[in-house]
Order: structure tokens, then sequence, then C-alpha cells
């Protein structure tokens, strides 16, 4: 799949979990959903984006989940 679309989508659900008061919890809330529903392939890519041009394209709280995503897949 296309990375802008990985990344758009991902912000996507990153706006939803922009509405919840805590952070903390939004961050795992997202890490969360992407790792429920995304095809381990889709999770794949975007998490390739960190270190490069799209990691700037992310939301911060996105960034920060995909983040967290990559520290609880290397744990």
């Amino acid at each position: 799949m296309n990375p802008d679309t990985l990344i758009r989508m991902a912000n996507q659900i990153g706006t939803f979990f922009e509405a919840m008061p805590d952070r903390e919890q939004a961050v795992k809330d997202v890490a969360s959903h992407l790792r429920r529903t995304w095809d381990p392939r889709m999770r794949t890519q975007l998490l390739s984006t960190l270190g490069g041009a799209g990691e700037a394209k992310l939301k911060p709280l996105v960034r920060d989940a995909v983040i967290a995503l990559r520290q609880a897949d290397s744990a």
C-alpha cells in the first residue's frame, strides 16, 4: 500500500483519539487500534516511516503511538 495512504489513515485514527482528555491513554488506544485492526504488513510499512520523511507527516499523537508499537514489537 502507498505509504502516504497509510499515513493519512493513521492520522485519521489519531484525529478521533485527539479528543480524549488523557493523552497518554490516547497514545495507547491508537497503538491498540492499529495492532487490532491493521494487517501486520500495513503496520510494518507504517513502522518503516519512522526516521524517514514520512515521520514528519504523522500527527504527534500518531507518531508516539507508532513508536510505542515499535517498542512493543521489539520487546
